[in-house]
């Protein structure tokens, strides 16, 4: 028995919902998600909706947890949304924007410039005496951990001193140098 696809999602003020054809569509205030949907049912009943499974097999158990998680991300989203922010550990290490442009320096030859889908907000802050930070939001959860991935995937944190792209609050392992 899946307990979390048990629970009912609330519907906020703002938010509406549409199912057509295994497909569901998520609109709110910051924008508009869509996700197919297979082997469940969602139904809308009193500002709430529901994701039930039609049997107990091993197929529909999976995926009963794993579509209600998935809606109630897009519910949140387009009513709060989601935000991630980097931390850039390192000595000379500097961020920079300008529109939808991230420009890194990141002890490299050369500064690393990506381009962020236009769907992500991204905003760099850089104060004296403290490592700049790289604030992502938007509307869409799953491409809001991919663009952060991709951004932290130029330069891990390292075990020894902790150089590199960490996430805010994130605990690194770290390692003894050479004992000698």
């Amino acid at each position: 028995m899946s307990r979390i696809g048990n629970n009912p999602i609330a519907i906020p003020e703002g938010v509406t919902i549409d199912i057509k054809e295994n497909v569901v569509t998520v609109k709110g205030k910051l924008g508009e998600l869509t996700q197919e949907y297979t082997g469940v049912e969602i139904k809308i009943e009193d500002g709430q909706a529901f994701v039930t499974r039609p049997s107990d097999s091993k197929e529909h158990k999976a995926k009963h947890g794993l579509y209600r998680s998935l809606v109630l991300n897009m519910v949140e989203g387009v009513s709060k949304g989601w935000s991630k922010e980097l931390e850039l550990v390192g000595v000379g290490y500097r961020a920079s924007n300008q529109g939808q442009k991230l420009d890194l320096a990141l002890g490299f030859s050369h500064n690393i410039v990506l381009n962020i889908a236009p769907e992500v907000k991204i905003e760099t802050i850089s104060e004296k005496g403290k490592n700049p930070i790289i604030k992502l939001t938007s509307y869409d959860k799953q491409l809001v951990g991919q663009v952060a991935a991709k951004i932290r995937s130029f330069r891990k944190p390292e075990p020894y001193k902790g150089k590199g792209i960490k996430f805010v609050g994130e605990q690194l392992r770290r390692k003894a140098g050479k004992s000698a």
